[in-house]
């Protein structure tokens, strides 16, 4: 590996693309692949050599860009929460909480209904006790929450909502948005569908919606006084 370069690993560039733009896609097209792979086979199962056959690049480009399993595994994870939580960092104190907690609900039915692999990878490591994830957990992801929560805490003493505990409502919205991902044969078998239809996941979006807001005192956006 020491003597081989970005260029030699990386696949041939498209027309009028940067060397900056190809690493991006080719990291891209490795997670994605990394996603289907390890929710098919959970991370012992993986394994590099079939992220990269999933991905169409050779193995030595996925150990370029990620190191090694471990580390394109928690990367995976991370990147994960991070697409779910995007739309909660730039909140602040001035923001409508009806807006933002509905935006909220209906990003994370959305990306869950997208990514359902992703979701279910989540689940699974955290299940198994969250092995690869404790750092993240406890330092970068406890802090987000920490600054999320306060900002709920000071629009209940606006009025603005109910003093409702601010960490139990993040880990309400998480659960409840997955759940149709996580146990989608549970879903299906009881409710008698074959699938979960666009139509369905609008009608679960704007009843998560009805009862969150409303255990938190907040009436829905566009509902009036």
């Amino acid at each position: 590996m020491n003597d081989v370069t970005e260029s030699e690993l990386q696949r041939p560039r498209q027309a009028g693309e940067s060397n900056g733009a190809t690493r991006e896609r080719n990291e891209r097209e490795i997670l994605e692949a990394a996603e289907r792979i390890f929710a098919q086979y959970g991370y012992r199962g993986a394994s590099v050599q079939a992220i990269a056959e999933e991905a169409g690049l050779p193995k030595s480009n996925v150990l370029y860009y990620m190191g090694n399993k471990r580390g394109l595994y928690v990367r995976l994870l991370e990147r994960m929460m991070a697409r779910w939580n995007a739309l909660l960092d730039d909140i602040s104190v001035d923001d409508d909480p009806a807006e933002v907690l509905e935006a909220f609900i209906r990003s994370k039915m959305q990306l869950s209904r997208r990514h359902p692999e992703g979701s279910r990878l989540f689940a699974a490591e955290i299940l198994g006790g969250a092995p690869f994830l404790q750092d993240y957990l406890r330092g970068e992801l406890r802090e987000w929450v920490r600054t999320r929560a306060r900002i709920f805490e000071q629009w209940a003493e606006r009025g603005l909502m109910d003093p409702v505990d601010p960490v139990w409502l993040i880990f309400l919205i998480w659960s409840a948005t997955q759940h149709y991902a996580d146990f989608e044969a549970q879903v299906l078998g009881i409710t008698g569908r074959d699938e979960i239809t666009d139509a369905d996941v609008e009608r679960i979006t704007r009843f998560l919606t009805q009862v969150i807001l409303k255990g938190c005192g907040v009436r829905p956006p566009g509902s009036g006084a």
